[in-house]
């Protein structure tokens, strides 16, 4: 890419600029970007995305295509993504006109579970035990030590799809036949105290700016709540950070970032990263002066990073397809779920995505409890939580 590109100079408001995908996290990026004054245009398939409805601009294309993205690149001043399923190869020929962050590189090590976990063990983090799987034969036998494991596609794997437990090679064979022989990660599973995760911005100078850590559980591989600060020592929270930046600058990275953390008897393994804003940094909307989609548009554009200092404890819990309730749509309008057990609440902040359809597992929305106490914030969402059943 031509080096000017990656020159810092600011992008100001009304530009245009371009979003590779619909969905929530592209439909909270245009919100930041529409609240300080730019445009948005979006490029994604779907043309009910949750972004694409509220953008100034829709492409509606396949990332792939090339006058489609010729088109984002003739009319929009700086490119970036919502998630790092998009074609490394789409990112490369935007970039050879227009600044792209994050850059093809960093998301396609992201996008790749054997990439991910060679650059991190390579880069000398702390990783858990894992075999590189292209061949029924590179399966280890039952007396490795690995086992049990989870197996994991290697690519476009997400919210626990592409994934199988398994207790020894014959349904580790099982599992990889039934994933059609894709190349996948077999990673040792943990006995684990319990997840975090980091969320940072990181400029084109490499200057960081790092989210509160956030302690994460998860139900049928996705994410249930977090809570943050998180109730782990501090010595944890303060090194997943350090391990985050370190990430980030292995990586040279340039965007926002979320990286995953076990912590296993005390001691942080790197779980996963993703080169966007995350799931469990929603809280960032109504708890810290600067939220990660903020912290997006400053870094596309070249501003310098907001304040990432959070101002409330807060504790944020997803809404799943799941608690819709059945029964035919009247007029075209789906039933809703009780509503009133969350928006009754004055500490609660709602946000749903606009998806015209509800499905088991689909993530339609996510709401924070903010408090001046961790503790009460903790008792009020899993209130909420129960009363929509969320989980049951």
């Amino acid at each position: 890419m031509n080096q000017n590109l990656e020159q810092n100079i600011a992008i100001l408001p009304p530009a245009m600029l371009g979003m590779l995908g619909g969905g929530q996290l592209g439909r909270f990026f245009v919100i930041a970007a529409h609240e300080m004054g730019y445009k948005v245009t979006v490029l994604d398939p779907d043309a009910n995305s949750p972004a694409a409805k509220i953008a100034d601009a829709h492409i509606c294309a396949a990332f792939d295509d090339k006058a489609a993205l010729l088109k984002l690149a003739n009319t929009c001043a700086a490119i970036t993504t919502e998630f790092e399923n998009v074609p490394a190869d789409s990112l490369s020929f935007l970039a050879e006109t227009k600044p792209v962050r994050p850059s093809a590189y960093s998301v396609a090590i992201a996008q790749h579970r054997v990439s991910e976990k060679n650059f991190l063990k390579h880069a000398g983090l702390p990783v858990a035990p894992y075999a590189v799987v292209n061949e029924v034969e590179d399966l280890p036998a039952d007396d490795s030590d690995i086992y049990p494991a989870i197996l994991k596609v290697a690519r476009f794997g997400y919210d626990g799809k592409g994934q199988a437990r398994v207790k020894n090679q014959h349904e580790a064979q099982t599992a990889f036949m039934q994933f059609e022989r894709e190349e996948c990660v077999l990673e040792k599973m943990l006995k684990l105290d319990y997840e975090v995760s980091v969320v940072l911005a990181r400029d084109v100078q490499g200057n960081v700016a790092t989210f509160p850590t956030a302690e994460n559980s998860h139900l049928n591989g996705i994410l249930d709540v977090s809570i943050v600060p998180a109730r782990g020592s501090d010595a944890i929270s303060h090194q997943a950070q350090k391990l985050a930046i370190l990430v980030a600058e292995k990586l040279a990275y340039t965007g926002v970032l979320g990286v995953e953390f076990f912590v296993c008897n005390g001691e942080l393994l790197v779980n996963e990263m993703a080169p966007r804003p995350h799931n469990s940094g929603h809280y960032t909307m109504d708890a810290c002066i600067t939220n990660q989609f903020e912290q997006q548009v400053r870094v596309l554009t070249g501003l310098s990073l907001g304040s990432a200092k959070q101002h409330s404890p807060a504790v944020m819990v997803n809404i799943l397809g799941d608690i819709w309730p059945e029964g035919d749509a009247t007029e075209g309008i789906q039933p809703q779920p009780e509503w009133q057990h969350a928006l009754n609440n004055p500490q609660l902040k709602m946000h749903l995505y606009g998806k015209n359809e509800a499905r088991t597992g689909r993530k339609m929305g996510h709401y924070t409890v903010i408090n001046v106490s961790r503790d009460e914030a903790i008792k009020q969402a899993m209130q909420v939580r129960s009363d929509l059943n969320i989980g049951g």
